[in-house]
C-alpha cells in the first residue's frame, strides 16, 4: 500500500509509563536510553528507532502497534 499523505506517529508511552508508575528516568534506564529521549518521544518531538520501539513495547507488555500508531494528517495547502 502506498501512502501519499503526510503521516504522524502517535504514541501512548506516557499513559503506559504512568500505568506502571515509572518515572521517565526509570523507563529510560530500563530501555537503555536517556531521560531526554523518553521525554522527546512522549511529546512527539522524536520517533524511536525500531529497536527502541520494540524495547518499550516489551517493557509495557504490549505490541508495538498498541504503543505506536501511524496516523495520516492533512497535507498543507
Amino acid at each position: 500500500m502506498l501512502y501519499r499523505g503526510l503521516m504522524k506517529l502517535n504514541n501512548t508511552v506516557r499513559m503506559h509509563r504512568a500505568r506502571l508508575d515509572l518515572s521517565q528516568e526509570e523507563l529510560a534506564r530500563a530501555a537503555g536510553v536517556s531521560r531526554q529521549a523518553i521525554h522527546a518521544i512522549e511529546r512527539g518531538k522524536a520517533e524511536p528507532s525500531v529497536t527502541l520501539a520494540l524495547r518499550l513495547a516489551r517493557i509495557f507488555g504490549l505490541s508495538v502497534e498498541q504503543l505506536f500508531e501511524l496516523a495520516e494528517t492533512e497535507q498543507p495547502g
